[in-house]
């Protein structure tokens, strides 16, 4: 179904490891508004979402989210490669490497791995878009966070990409809101579930 192409959409090339800001970048991985939950969302909503644009929307959504995962463990991997015992100690990131040594592992800035409790498939297209929707711009609110925390042009750089791409994310559901909106009865958006009810 996917063609594959070898290459990150956005170049990660950083020079300099920085294993604390490692730890803060990880959340895009797997925390609570992260690339995992995104696109492991969009890729199940998509099943039982009754129009093809809006599928059509999920399933390019949720592919270009498991492609920014990709880019976030690259950045991961980069900001903690060729560590010192010093360096890892310095920088408190000796929890983390106490259980994954330097290997990319998804889990939130504050500890916790990635879980599917932190995403929803609700099995009603409104409900769902609305909570892509929302999932757009807290990661959007997340890329802005880090982006005050970071100070490296190397890391910075992907990071808008990132920041850009859950924008148009956001727009792209949006699209997708009206396509189910428009096959809805206008008085009451709200009168049915257009998933289950027929």
């Amino acid at each position: 179904m996917w063609t594959y192409e070898k290459k990150l959409q956005f170049p990660v090339q950083i020079k300099t490891p920085n294993p604390a800001m490692a730890k803060v970048i990880i959340t895009q991985l797997g925390g609570p508004d992260g690339e995992l939950a995104a696109s492991m969302r969009y890729l199940n909503q998509r099943y039982s979402m009754p129009y093809k644009e809006c599928k059509g929307i999920l399933t390019d959504v949720g592919t270009e989210e498991l492609a920014h995962a990709e880019m976030i463990g690259s950045i991961v991997h980069q900001l903690t490669r060729c560590l010192s015992m010093e360096e890892i100690k310095e920088a408190g990131f000796d929890a983390y490497f106490v259980d994954h040594t330097t290997g990319v592992y998804p889990q939130a800035a504050a500890g916790f791995p990635f879980t599917t409790a932190v995403l929803q498939s609700k099995g009603d297209a409104l409900t769902d878009l609305f909570e892509d929707l929302a999932a757009e711009q807290k990661a959007r609110t997340t890329y802005d966070n880090l982006l005050r925390l970071v100070d490296d042009p190397d890391v910075i750089a992907p990071l808008k990409f990132l920041r850009e791409r859950e924008v148009v994310h956001f727009q792209r559901f949006g699209d997708a809101l009206r396509v189910v909106q428009d096959n809805l009865d206008c008085r009451n958006f709200y009168a049915m579930n257009p998933e289950f009810d027929k």
